[in-house]
């Protein structure tokens, strides 16, 4: 089992507190953390506009 530095797990949780929607991918070789990615998504409020939802 990989020991993680306080640096490394600093870094982690301030990815994962800012992130709304998204993914976080931690990379490890030999038991150690290399890198750490953080894919965010926007999502924006879908809004239909009344006329093309009414029939004619």
């Amino acid at each position: 089992m990989a020991l993680v530095d306080q640096e490394r797990t600093k870094v982690i949780l301030e990815a994962l507190k800012n992130i709304e929607y998204g993914s976080l991918t931690i990379t490890i070789h030999d038991g150690a953390i290399t890198q750490i990615d953080r894919t965010e998504k926007t999502r924006f409020e879908l809004r239909r506009s009344s006329a093309k939802n009414q029939r004619v």
